[in-house]
């Protein structure tokens, strides 16, 4: 291996079902850093690979805030204090008239946080990933299954973790290039 990086181990399956009981094993066998790859949604993956909470939500949270404070100010500042008109005696600051706008602006930033957000925490765009070196690995988006322990799991070693793959009855074992 002089000259080349392990960036960790793949095993390919052939049903969803046995990639599932895999993960699942790979959890319980004490394994933290690993993902699981299918050609289409797998019930229970996501709690069996274990992915972890997300600060989305958060994010969402104070785009929406940003949305709804900047749409107020906006309308107040414009008819308060930089062009006021009375208009049939109501008052400059009517804030009633200002919620259409304000919430529109609300749910506008909100959902632009949630487009750049996911994206950002994603890591996208992501156009290579060491996994691309397992020439089988493009049976992914196909037919077939594959889980990927990385090198840099504290209980990874090289030997062991490929007798722990061989053992879920995994159809090819392939050590991943970085």
């Amino acid at each position: 291996m002089a000259g080349r990086r392990l960036y960790g181990l793949m095993a390919e399956f052939d049903t969803p079902e046995a990639l599932l009981y895999a993960a699942r094993a790979a959890r319980e066998e004490g394994y933290r850093k690993f993902d699981a790859y299918s050609p289409f949604g797998i019930e229970g993956l996501a709690e069996a690979v274990g992915f972890p909470k997300t600060r989305l939500p958060v994010l969402v949270f104070f785009g929406g805030l940003f949305g709804c404070c900047g749409g107020f100010f906006m309308q107040w500042w414009a008819n308060v204090i930089g062009y006021p008109l009375n208009i049939g005696g109501k008052p400059y600051d009517s804030w009633p008239a200002f919620i259409p706008i304000t919430f529109e602006l609300t749910i506008l930033c909100a959902a632009l946080t949630t487009v750049i957000g996911m994206i950002a925490l994603n890591g996208l765009p992501a156009p290579y990933h060491p996994a691309f070196n397992v020439p089988r690995f493009a049976l992914a988006s196909r037919d077939h299954f594959f889980l990927l322990i990385e090198a840099e799991d504290p209980k990874f070693d090289p030997k062991e973790t490929q007798e722990f793959l061989e053992a879920l009855h995994a159809q090819e074992v392939s050590e991943v290039e970085a």
